[in-house]
């Protein structure tokens, strides 16, 4: 049930719910903030202020992070559909208030550990449902638009926290940087979602108006999300490979910059560089895909990640090294926003948010995949073979893509169709 009871006109549309979209599009930029903010910062502080030498160990808020943000992203989307979209929101941004708190208090890594699995319920509750909720107001002619918006506007804010946050360090110091970004962002966050943003609830039953009725299990969506749909299947296993290579971008790049000879600016500047190319570019890549097909650029920006990959491993020098990650990011640019509008196409909107949920359930869990992965693969052979791995590993995503998964926008009804009234062996 909604918090707000004000009657308000339903529609489906960019165009017809633009004030509520442009408001959901700037609270997910909030929502990057509180993440971007670290994005630099913690694996310095985790060798200067805390004196960690093991890669895996310094890695381990990733992996914490990733796997509490994997599982609030599965329930975020049952909860919406139960409880209603804008609760779930709350509940994130109330769960993100303690994080810059810790972080700047914490006299141990543990207390790091603590506050980012408080960020991963942060993040797992209000992105995933900034995007269900962006999903619900547009309808379907323009979905991959939506999305590119939505998350160009979360990288966007990922780039420029990471970039005031590391100018910040260099003045002011590292905690104190983390405090005041990652504090007034979630209080913003939480007055926004309070007290202007509407249930997108109706919007959903208008969608679903005189289609088929296609109530499924969670069971039921779980594992036709996961594994028995092969499209679903194909953009799961992308999804979570995209954010095993960001989870290694996060947590490895950074000391492996400063290794090769990089000052604290340079490394900032990089750090931005990747999500802010990610960002601007999914402006473009996701209403592309509404005209040209979701195959195309799902595969594709997975092959360019891992040849961007590749390359930052092989590869020495501040210029170099901004050219492979201007690629990641548009590779990132290509994948991320098609792979959320191809599970709008396929999914039913009476389960469509509780599928969005199990996808970003094996997503994010890619976070601490790569954090593990990287951080025991550098400790024992080193950044480059790291990084190197994860590139390949990349590549082998795109080719199983590009192998499985069936486009969506030609024969898109058709697809639907199939997905609301088959059982699920049939789909296999």
């Amino acid at each position: 049930m909604p918090l707000d009871s004000a009657p308000v006109e339903v529609r489906l549309g960019l165009r017809e719910n633009w004030q509520q979209f442009t408001l959901l599009v700037l609270v997910n930029s909030f929502v990057g903030v509180m993440v971007g903010a670290e994005r630099v910062v913690l694996p310095l502080l985790a060798q200067d202020d805390f004196g960690l030498a093991s890669r895996a160990a310094i890695l381990s808020f990733i992996a914490s992070f990733g796997l509490v943000k994997a599982g609030a992203n599965l329930f975020a989307g049952r909860l919406g559909d139960q409880f209603g979209r804008k609760r779930v929101l709350i509940a994130g941004w109330l769960f993100g208030l303690p994080v810059p708190f810790l972080l700047y208090f914490a006299p141990s890594w543990s207390w790091i550990i603590l506050a980012n699995m408080f960020l991963g319920l942060n993040q797992g509750f209000a992105w995933s449902t900034t995007v269900i909720m962006k999903i619900d107001l547009v309808g379907a002619k323009r979905r991959g638009l939506a999305m590119g918006l939505n998350e160009a506007a979360g990288y966007l804010a990922v780039s420029g926290a990471a970039l005031l946050t590391g100018y910040l360090t260099g003045v002011y110091g590292a905690r104190y940087a983390l405090l005041w970004v990652g504090g007034i962002t979630a209080l913003l966050g939480l007055l926004l979602s309070v007290v202007f943003v509407r249930e997108s609830h109706a919007h959903v039953a208008l969608e679903g108006r005189g289609q088929v009725t296609a109530d499924r299990s969670f069971r039921e969506i779980f594992f036709l999300t996961s594994w028995q749909d092969r499209t679903l299947f194909s953009v799961s296993q992308a999804g979570m490979v995209n954010n095993l290579n960001d989870g290694m971008a996060w947590g490895l790049l950074p000391l492996f910059f400063v290794g090769g000879g990089l000052s604290l600016g340079e490394v900032s500047m990089i750090g931005a560089l990747y999500p802010a190319v990610w960002g601007i570019f999914q402006m473009f890549t996701g209403a592309w895909s509404d005209r040209w097909g979701r195959k195309i650029f799902i595969s594709s920006g997975m092959l360019l990640q891992g040849v961007a990959i590749l390359s930052l491993s092989l590869m020495t020098g501040l210029i170099p090294w901004a050219a492979a990650s201007v690629l990641l990011g548009i590779g990132t640019a290509m994948v991320y926003p098609t792979l959320l509008a191809t599970i709008g196409d396929v999914a039913h909107p009476s389960w469509r948010a509780t599928a969005v949920g199990v996808y970003r359930l094996w997503r994010d869990g890619g976070y601490a995949i790569g954090a593990l992965l990287a951080g025991v693969i550098a400790d024992l052979l080193g950044l480059r073979w790291a990084i190197g791995t994860v590139g390949a590993l990349t590549i082998l995503s795109g080719l199983v893509a590009v192998v499985m998964m069936r486009e969506t926008l030609p024969g898109r009804e058709v697809l639907r169709d199939v997905a609301r009234t088959t059982t699920v062996p049939e789909l296999t």
